[in-house]
């Protein structure tokens, strides 16, 4: 027959069990709302760019003191939905060869690169307005890395022109894009084809007018 120790040390055990159960769910609970509600951000946003914190919650189905339960205010919702948005962007554009002649690997990094600005112009947007430009440049921080590096290959390898700073390079392919975004929504550019117009921009501006590496090494050597 079991004690009377026993069958309350069972309890305990089986309230304790009870209780982790409802933690797990509860966090589980948590993790769905705060997917929804930064997924709401993106489709409330486009729908209006002023879109209310009580809009952005009415477009996730929960309530305000839930969405404040995890974003204290707008701004810190915005640059919670733009980082979301920024980490898939990067594990897409990781998936992305940059390898072999630069000026293709920059096609190929420029047409994916778009997508995401595509898909994110309008929270880009909404943080623009709420954050400072020093915050937004630092959370795009990887994703400049990438383009750097691969202007950088480029310039050593007499594909870019090396008589401007990468960080102009760079600046002026975030114009381009960003102005792409902006005709796209004003509806005078399709957003399929602007990757096109945005290599068809930068690519020629871009273009070294020095012979390749390898011709330049002919060259000195009289080869």
């Amino acid at each position: 027959m079991a004690t009377k120790k026993a069958m309350a040390n069972g309890g305990l055990q089986q309230v304790s069990a009870a209780g982790d159960r409802r933690a797990v769910n509860q966090r589980a609970d948590a993790q769905r709302n705060r997917a929804k509600i930064l997924a709401a951000v993106v489709t409330a946003i486009r729908n209006d760019p002023d879109a209310s914190v009580a809009d952005i919650a009415a477009e996730a189905g929960v309530g305000r003191m839930t969405l404040y339960g995890h974003f204290k205010t707008r701004p810190e919702l915005i640059e919670a939905a733009l980082v979301e948005s920024l980490d898939r962007g990067e594990e897409a554009l990781r998936e992305v060869p940059l390898d072999g002649d630069a000026r293709e690997a920059f096609r190929r990094l420029v047409a994916s690169s778009w997508v995401l600005v595509d898909q994110a112009r309008a929270v880009l947007a909404a943080a623009q307005k709420e954050l400072s430009a020093a915050r937004i440049r630092e959370l795009h921080e990887k994703a400049e890395a990438r383009m750097r590096a691969l202007l950088e290959r480029g310039q050593r390898e007499g594909a870019f022109r090396a008589d401007l700073p990468v960080s102009w390079l760079l600046a002026t392919t975030h114009v381009v894009m960003n102005g792409a975004a902006e005709e796209v929504r004003a509806g005078r550019l399709d957003a399929e084809d602007a990757s096109w117009f945005i290599d068809a921009i930068l690519l020629p501006a871009f273009a070294s007018t020095a012979p390749p590496k390898e011709g330049r090494d002919e060259l000195a050597t009289g080869g």
